[in-house]
Parts: structure tokens; C-alpha cells; sequence
């Protein structure tokens, strides 16, 4: 051994070497490799252990099963005496250990290394984790008891059969870890004279092959005193530390104990050396004592404790009002639990949710794509809106392509969405979550309505997602494919847990023979203690009582969430949205037709109206009058009134469940907002073209507008098209409010009804307290008034007999004075009218957001 390399003896399969520094060992099934195994778990060229100048390192070389350390899988790390690898399974997998007699690297120096055996505290500082402690079985508790049913129909739960015995499992091991870190992927060496860039692109000191990282994210640099800093570079999805963003393009300082976060990895500064984790699915998730309360003080979700194994499959299942929508809510943090922690990797959810929500996926109940579009097409606008705006074209169609071939999309890639079964939508859905590389996929209902087979289908493609390496929990109805899971937790009526464990001894546990039995003994029972009962089982202690002994960290706080960082630019989004809209209202010629068929039947309509004089002034024995005038924009206002809403009123509604997980992923609301009054706006105002071209085409004109003195027609039809636009903004309120697409219609007539007894032109309102203050705030009042001062309408409409001075009606309406100044100022209040009622708008859609968002 070279001075300052200790020595370190490798045994594996009954057969050792001591390992020479200036040489590495290639490990597989290679007949050539340094170490064989004969064994299907391990890889033709499974590991690579070598000298790295500072310490020995194992590499994984990209194998199938993985190469794991104290249960956790690795790319690179750390080796020295006292470890021990794991190669193809992290348990039973072929074993190598490592001895030693040379002291740990904090005696050698730069060159040493660290056992974290034989030091445990210096092992903590390096990243070591301590395997978990062997669980100690408390004997068996026997389950509480309800009172019998009438006639002896219920039989109660006896725990007179034990559960057969296995260890305790892996969620616990993660809550031992500090910090919650892994044991690091690979190391840097940090130097005080050199900047050390973070980013996707390869001219980086530290290259990170992570599409949710900018190609120039951030550096780390030291300052005058020692100390070091990261700073942000104007990244699209932010640098956190310790689950906080450093401000863009700012910087913050770091210590030993920080946990800097960057895409998918995170860093931590040891001494001059940064020990980079990447996230890659290897994390376990628990929630602690979860408990959900509404007002008046009801709980629907009460002290919920469960941990999760990571890359395993859980379903949830319950009868109806047993919180599960709740805790899927208290989980992905959409809405915090009042009381009690979500734990992804040992780090709070709702403390450090602007940065943990990239790596959650969730798929709710109701597909969150636009089913006018093709599978390639709303793959990529998604892309496009998640990832940043640095990333090239080609990056993104590989990582749309590697998606559909790994959920066998691909030979659907160019049919639209609507055109696919339920199970293959749903697989979609899934794909668009699978973009980002999530490493924790919530699944809500992903199988409602669909036959045995799709449910089959749709639970196996979850396994498979497991099995590659992603932790996936599934609420669910079905109990027919519950078997492939590997953990099941049931929901007892009041938001308790009644049972968490594996699958298969779950109708064991409540004594039953079918889950139509249990689901049958919640109904009828509802006031039972399950939970107590739950508790009180040697299941419990098996499988959650490690979990639930812990306190949380802390009661959760309503406090205002760090602001949330966007992938796009503000404009980048606004254009991207703007173009997938265009998009999915192309593709849907219903709309179109309707779009274009509206106004021009409501133009006809108009020209039903029988009319001499059209817009011009009557016989001089009227005075001028021409009631017909009235009727006529009467007709076109309210036509455009109710194309304008008709537009809008379903706009929201149908896109809720999208916008809400768009949102949670760093979507701009304003932008979102504004694609749909730009592109809607656009369309009402073709709309207004239309049926002021076929309403005025053949009548007679006013002699002169009061703006465009040989263009009165153009003044009318400005005044159409602003009265569309702010129809429309009504329109959206509807959308905003209603909970359901079908109370869109009643709402949208009624509007249009109102309209029409505000227009201010079938009795007069001017002059009557109240009423005329109220039809202020009514889109027709003031088009019909902006048309009435082109048109002159206090001539053509007296209200009362002429008086002495002729052709002067004798109570005229202020707001239909034939003057430039009051056309200009009822155009300006109608446009603002619009304009206030977008703010409401985007205030409403704050209801949908996740409630984390909204603090």
C-alpha cells in the first residue's frame, strides 16, 4: 500500500482480496471481471471499486437491480472498513464486506477515509447512516370488541390468529437517517480560489443531467472570510436552501448542517468537499399524527400515522366519508393538515413544499389533459409549461419519447386523447406526471369506470411503476387487484386508520371472508372504535407502531408558504398557453361552428325587426322619433351579450382539475388568466364584426357618428365588440363559481335576461334612485348608451311628449347625449367594467388553487 492508503481487505462469496490502490476491481457476471458472481440479480458488469485519491469508492455501472449500502440504492460512495454492500437486492443480494486495520480518515488526513462502523459520529458528518435498529416485538394485544348486532348478524373481529412474524419495515429506516439524506452519490471537491457552476450544460464544474435544472443554474463561491455562498443564476425552477428559494440571481450563505437543493439533487457542504445526493427514488415517506379539522371543529381526518417503503405500491381504500380525498389532500400538502407532519425523506412537506412539490406527482381522479388534443401534443405543451425555458426542443421530445415507450404509448402518440379507452387516458395522465421524473406518484380513483379488465390493466402498469423505482400510492374504490400491492391501508369511517399492513392479511386481521363483509360491518357499525381496535393489534406494532411513536415535529402553523418559483417566464407561459388553447379550440369543430353560427343567426334575427327609418331620425310630425332603433339595438346587444358569455361560461369549469395541478407545478395564474381573454377575446371580437355586419348591413344609418364623423357604423360596432368582451369577463365569473359545467346554462340565461331589462331602452331608467345606480353595473346599459349617442337616441326615443322648443325631448338621458365626450366616456367605463371584472376573476381562481398556495 502507497503512504496515507489504508489497507482494506474485500470478502465476497467466500473468497478475499486485499485491494491494490493503483488498480481498480471490476464486479459482475463477467467471466473476465475481477470478482464473478453467479447470480441473476447481478449485472454482466455490475460495480467498479478503485482508489479516488482520498478514500475507497463502489461505482455502480448502470446495473439492472441495483448496488445498495445499508439498504439504500447508490450510484457512488464511500467504502472503508466495517461496510458493507449489498449487490442486486438490497436485503438478500450478495453480500461484500470490508475490513481493515488503518485508522479512519479523520487520523489519516486528506488521504484517509472514514468507517462508519468504527466511528459512527465522524461517520454522521460524512453522510453515513446507521442501519435502523432491530425492532422488538411487544406481545399480542387482543382487538376491542363491538356490541353484537341485531340478531346476531354481525360477528365481531376476534384477534385469535396471529399474523406470522417478519421484520419490521423499511419506512422506519429513513426516520433514523439525519436529515434525511442518502448516503452521498458522489463527491466534490470545493477550493477557495475557484467558482464551482451548477447546471445541464457540459461546460459546468458540476454537470447535472436533470431537465428541472437550467443550463446555467448556480455556483457555489467563497467569500474574504472562508465561508461559502451559492448563488442563484437567474434559474427557471429555483435554488433552495434548506427547502427556502435564494432569491434569483441573489445569493445565501451555507454552512455544514444546510441541505442545498438544485432539481432533483441536493448538497451538502463537509469540510471543503460537497457531497452531492440525487433523488432517484430511494426516498421513504410517512405522515405523523394527521389530523384534519373543519369548522365547527369537526374531524374528518383524526391522528393518521402510516410510513411508506420506498419504490412500493400502497393503495388506500374506505367506504365514503373516511377522509380519503382528505388524506390524499394532507398528503401532496394541496391542503395541510392542521395538526401533525408529511415526511418525504425525512424532510417536512409543508415547510419545504416549494421545493419538494417537483418531485410529487399526482394524478387526480379526472384526466388533467385536453382531450381535443393528441397524446404528442399535450405531452408537449406540458413539457413545455414544466420544464425550463432553457431547455431545447430535442431534449424535450427525447423525454416525451423515453415516456411513451415506457408506458407503451407510443403507437398512440398521434391519436387525440378523446379517441382513447379509459385505461389508455389514464396512462396518459400518467405520462404527463412521468415527465418530471417524480419520485412519490399519488393516484386518486385512477380506475373509477372502468371495466375488470382496464382496472387490471391500469394496477399493473402502478406495480410497474413501483418496481422501476418510484414509490406509488393509489386511492381507491376497487378491492379486485388489491393482491399486487405491497402495503394496504384502510380508512375506518371518521378518518381513522383500521388497518396498515400487508394486503394479503388484511381479511385476516378484521375476520372476514370478503371486503363487501368489512366494508358491510363500517356501515353498520359506524360508531365502533376501529382505530382503537387497530391500535390494539400486534399488526400494529408489526407494522405502525415505529411510526406512530414518534411525535411529530411540530403542530403545523398557518404561515405563509415561500413563494413559489415559476419554470417559465411570465411571457414564456402566457405565449405557450395561448398556443395550446388556439389548439384544443381548433381541434373542437362543435365550438367553431357554434362560434361562428351565434352571431350570425342572432344578425338575422335582427333584420327580422320591420323598420322604414333603420338608425335615421322618423317623420318631422314625430319629431325625429324612430322607436324601431331601439328594438334594433336592443336585439343586437343582448345577442352579443349572450355570445360573448356563451364563449366563456364553461371555459374554467371543464379545465379546473388541469389548471389546479398546473398551478401547483409553478403556473403563472395571471398568465393563465390572460391566454384566455386574449384568445377568447379575439374570437367575441370577431364574433361582433359578424353580427354588426349582417344587423346594420341593411339599414339606414345615423347621418354622423360623434368620434368618426363619416363612420357611424364603426363607432356602433366598437361598442359591440367592448360589450362582447366584458360579457365575456362575466361569463368567466360564472365559470369561476359554479362547482359543476351543468349550472353553467341556467346562470348564462339568466344573465342574458337581466341584460336585456337593463339596456335602458324599455322603460326609463335614468331618473329612477336605485335602479339606475344598479344597471351601472350591466354591459348593456352602457353599449346600448355608447350606440345611443352615436345614434342619437334621446331624438329618436323621447320618453315624454316634446316641449315647446321642437324636437327637444323633454326629459332627455344623459348618457345618450349625441357628443364625442359621452360616447368616449361610456366606452371608457364599459372597457373598465371588463377590466375589474378580470381582477374578480383571478380572485376566484385562487378557490382552486392548492390551499398551500393560497396562505
Amino acid at each position: 500500500m502507497g503512504r496515507g492508503v489504508p489497507e482494506l481487505v474485500l470478502e465476497l462469496n467466500g473468497r478475499t482480496w486485499t485491494l491494490d490502490p493503483s488498480r481498480s476491481y471490476t464486479v459482475g457476471r463477467d467471466p473476465q471481471g475481477d470478482m464473478v458472481l453467479d447470480d441473476a440479480r447481478v449485472s454482466w458488469r455490475h460495480a467498479v471499486v478503485r482508489w479516488a485519491g482520498h478514500s475507497w469508492v463502489i461505482e455502480d455501472q448502470g446495473s439492472t437491480n441495483g448496488t445498495y449500502v445499508q439498504g439504500q440504492r447508490i450510484q457512488q460512495t464511500e467504502i472503508g472498513a466495517g461496510s458493507a454492500v449489498h449487490l442486486g437486492n438490497a436485503t438478500d443480494g450478495p453480500r461484500i464486506t470490508l475490513s481493515g486495520a488503518a485508522a479512519p480518515a479523520a487520523a489519516q488526513g486528506a488521504g484517509g477515509y472514514a468507517a462508519p462502523a468504527a466511528a459512527p459520529q465522524q461517520a454522521a458528518a460524512q453522510g453515513w447512516q446507521q442501519p435502523p435498529a432491530a425492532q422488538q416485538q411487544p406481545p399480542a394485544a387482543q382487538g376491542h370488541q363491538p356490541p353484537a348486532g341485531a340478531g346476531g348478524a354481525y360477528v365481531p373481529p376476534q384477534q385469535d390468529r396471529q399474523p406470522p412474524q417478519r421484520p419490521a419495515p423499511q419506512a422506519g429506516a429513513a426516520r433514523q437517517q439525519s436529515q434525511g439524506d442518502r448516503n452521498p452519490t458522489t463527491f466534490h471537491r470545493l477550493e477557495l480560489d475557484r467558482v464551482m457552476r451548477i447546471g445541464r450544460a457540459l461546460e459546468n464544474e458540476l454537470v447535472v443531467s436533470d431537465l428541472q435544472v437550467s443550463r446555467h443554474h448556480a455556483e457555489f463561491h467563497a467569500t474574504p472570510d472562508g465561508r461559502f455562498e451559492i448563488r442563484d443564476l437567474g434559474s427557471h425552477n429555483g435554488t433552495y436552501v434548506n427547502g427556502q428559494p435564494v432569491p434569483k440571481s441573489g445569493t445565501a450563505s451555507i454552512g455544514p448542517n444546510d441541505i442545498i437543493g438544485v432539481g432533483h439533487s441536493t448538497f451538502r457542504l463537509v469540510g471543503d468537499r460537497l457531497e452531492e445526493f440525487v433523488d432517484t427514488g430511494d426516498v421513504s415517506f410517512s405522515a405523523r399524527h394527521l389530523t384534519v379539522t373543519v369548522d365547527g371543529g369537526k374531524q374528518i381526518l383524526k391522528d393518521v400515522s402510516f410510513g411508506v417503503p420506498e419504490k412500493s405500491l400502497i393503495a388506500v381504500i374506505g367506504p365514503s366519508g373516511s377522509g380519503k380525498s382528505t388524506l390524499l389532500k394532507a398528503l401532496t400538502g394541496y391542503r395541510p393538515a392542521n395538526e401533525g407532519d408529511v415526511l418525504y425523506d425525512n424532510r417536512n412537506l409543508y415547510k419545504q413544499f416549494a421545493e419538494l412539490r417537483q418531485r410529487i406527482g399526482l394524478v387526480p381522479q379526472d384526466d388533467i389533459l385536453h382531450k381535443e388534443l393528441t397524446v404528442q401534443k399535450a405531452l408537449r405543451y406540458a413539457a413545455k409549461l414544466r420544464f425550463p425555458g432553457d431547455t431545447a426542443e430535442a431534449e424535450r421530445e427525447a423525454r416525451i419519447d423515453e415516456v411513451l415507450h415506457e408506458l407503451k404509448l407510443h403507437v398512440h402518440r398521434d391519436k387525440k386523447v378523446t379517441s382513447l379507452s379509459g385505461g389508455q387516458r389514464k396512462r396518459v395522465s400518467v405520462a404527463l406526471e412521468l415527465l418530471t421524473k417524480p419520485s412519490l406518484i399519488f393516484l386518486d380513483e385512477p380506475t373509477s369506470g372502468l371495466d375488470p379488465g382496464m382496472d387490471r390493466d391500469v394496477m399493473q402498469l402502478l406495480r410497474g411503476l413501483a418496481d422501476d423505482g418510484r414509490t406509488v400510492l393509489v386511492v381507491t374504490h376497487s378491492v379486485a387487484e388489491l393482491g399486487i400491492c405491497d402495503k394496504l391501508l384502510v380508512m375506518a369511517p371518521g378518518g381513522g386508520v383500521a388497518y396498515f399492513g400487508p394486503p394479503e392479511e388484511a381479511l385476516n386481521f378484521f375476520q372476514y371472508d370478503t371486503w363487501a363483509d368489512v366494508f358491510s360491518a363500517f356501515e353498520n357499525y359506524r360508531d365502533y372504535d376501529w382505530m382503537g381496535r387497530w391500535r390494539g393489534s400486534p399488526h400494529y406494532q408489526m407494522y405502525a407502531a415505529d411510526i406512530d411513536a414518534v411525535a411529530p415535529q411540530s403542530v403545523q402553523i398557518q404561515s405563509p408558504p415561500a413563494r413559489m418559483q415559476k419554470s417559465q417566464s411570465w411571457g414564456s407561459q402566457l405565449w405557450t398557453l395561448m398556443r395550446r388553447y388556439v389548439s384544443v379550440l381548433a381541434s373542437d369543430r362543435g365550438f367553431l361552428v357554434l362560434m361562428l353560427a351565434l352571431p350570425a343567426v342572432l344578425g338575422i334575427v335582427s333584420m327580422l325587426i320591420p323598420s322604414d327609418y333603420g338608425f335615421g331620425y322618423g317623420p318631422e310630425n314625430r319629431h325625429g322619433a324612430n322607436r324601431d332603433a331601439s328594438t334594433i339595438m336592443l336585439i343586437l346587444a343582448v345577442g352579443m351579450c349572450f355570445s360573448g358569455a356563451a364563449n366563456s361560461v364553461r371555459e374554467l369549469i371543464k379545465e379546473r382539475v388541469i389548471y389546479e395541478r398546473e398551478r401547483a407545478t409553478g403556473l403563472s395564474r395571471s398568465a393563465y388568466l390572460m391566454s384566455k381573454v386574449i384568445v377568447l377575446g379575439v374570437a367575441t371580437a370577431f364574433q361582433g364584426v359578424i353580427i354588426s355586419a349582417i344587423g346594420f348591413s341593411t339599414r339606414t344609418m345615423p347621418a354622423e357618428g360623434v368620434i368618426f364623423r363619416n363612420m357611424p357604423g364603426v363607432e356602433m360596432t366598437l361598442a359591440i365588440i367592448a360589450l362582447g368582451f366584458t360579457s365575456m369577463m362575466f361569463g368567466l365569473i360564472i365559470s369561476a363559481l359554479v362547482k359543476t359545467a351543468e349550472k353553467t346554462m341556467p346562470l348564462l340565461v339568466m344573465f342574458a335576461i337581466v341584460q336585456v331589462v337593463f339596456t335602458g331602452v324599455l322603460f326609463q331608467l335614468f331618473d329612477t334612485i336605485g335602479v339606475a345606480q344598479f344597471s351601472w353595473l350591466m354591459p348593456s346599459r352602457w353599449a346600448v348608451a355608447a350606440m345611443g349617442a352615436t345614434a342619437d337616441m334621446n331624438r329618436l326615443l323621447p320618453w315624454e311628449p316634446a316641449n315647446l322648443a321642437k324636437g327637444t325631448p323633454a326629459n332627455p338621458d344623459p348618457l345618450w347625449q349625441h357628443q364625442a365626450s359621452v360616447y368616449t366616456m361610456d366606452m371608457i367605463i364599459l372597457i373598465t367594467l371588463g377590466v375589474a371584472l378580470a381582477f374578480v376573476v383571478a380572485r376566484l381562481l385562487r378557490r382552486h388553487e392548492p390551499e398551500v398556495m393560497r396562505k
